[in-house]
């Protein structure tokens, strides 16, 4: 039997909450997919509130990852511990509120996902996540295990992919909001992408209008991000699995625009 996953990139703004709104249940049932995952850490911008992750999880979304803007909003932080569907980083420091991984009962079973933050050019420093994962590894009792790494280095998330190869089903890359055309089966039989893009505006920098990231680029006095207005955007990647096994059959861009 077949497992369908649909792993959606970053969600940016009030223009990629409207996009996974209108879209994300039609696309879902279009696309047969089992179950979904969302990345939600920029849907105020940067960070998300609570009545945005209800938003996506009542689009059809089943988990909401989150990123390095986790804390940005901090009336998140209970809705954290409340809501066993949204997760933060797992190599964060075991202090802070929420969870990093979550087992969620499907038709073809348990379904664990994890979400993972990357170390390389980010201003902050999370415990390491290849040993963190190992740690959490041991702890996971489901045959399919999902694995996102939000990380701004492609090698890191390259390198996290084949370290997880034939241990889970999929792994896949959040943070730059730019798709990779690397969608794939990795030796072992995990899925893997670096990255999955972005659901937003479509004309924009990474979801942001252009003049304010051409002034920050120029040396300008810097401006509060706002994100652009037009045509939106949707990029995700769909993982087909074998309910047996866990091991991925095929990864393929799934990407809409307007």
């Amino acid at each position: 039997m077949e497992f369908r996953v649909l792993a959606v990139g970053d969600v940016v703004g009030t223009p990629g909450l409207e996009r996974v709104r209108r879209n994300l249940r039609q696309l879902r049932r279009r696309l047969r997919a089992d179950f979904v995952v969302v990345n939600g850490e920029n849907s105020a911008v940067v960070g998300i509130t609570p009545d945005q992750a209800e938003d996506i999880l009542d689009a059809g979304a089943d988990v909401i990852t989150l990123g390095n803007h986790t804390w940005n909003k901090r009336e998140i932080v209970p809705y954290l511990d409340d809501c066993s569907r949204i997760l933060r980083p797992a190599n964060y420091a075991p202090q802070v509120p929420g969870r990093g991984w979550g087992v969620y009962e499907t038709g073809a079973g348990p379904v664990a996902v994890i979400d993972l933050i990357g170390r390389c050019n980010l201003d902050y420093g999370p415990d390491n996540p290849f040993l963190g994962v190992e740690k959490i590894l041991k702890q996971v009792e489901a045959k399919i295990i999902l694995v996102e790494m939000h990380a701004e280095a492609t090698s890191e998330k390259l390198a996290m992919g084949y370290l997880l190869d034939g241990r889970v089903s999929a792994v896949w890359g959040t943070h730059t909001h730019v798709p990779t055309a690397d969608a794939r089966v990795l030796p072992k039989g995990t899925g893997y992408v670096t990255d999955l893009g972005m659901t937003g505006p479509r004309d924009s920098v990474l979801g942001i209008r252009p003049e304010l990231s051409i002034n920050r680029f120029r040396g300008d006095i810097p401006e509060r991000y706002r994100w652009a207005e037009g045509p939106t955007k949707m990029e995700a990647v769909l993982f087909t699995l074998d309910t047996d096994t866990g091991k991925c059959r095929k990864a393929e861009r799934v990407d809409e625009w307007d």
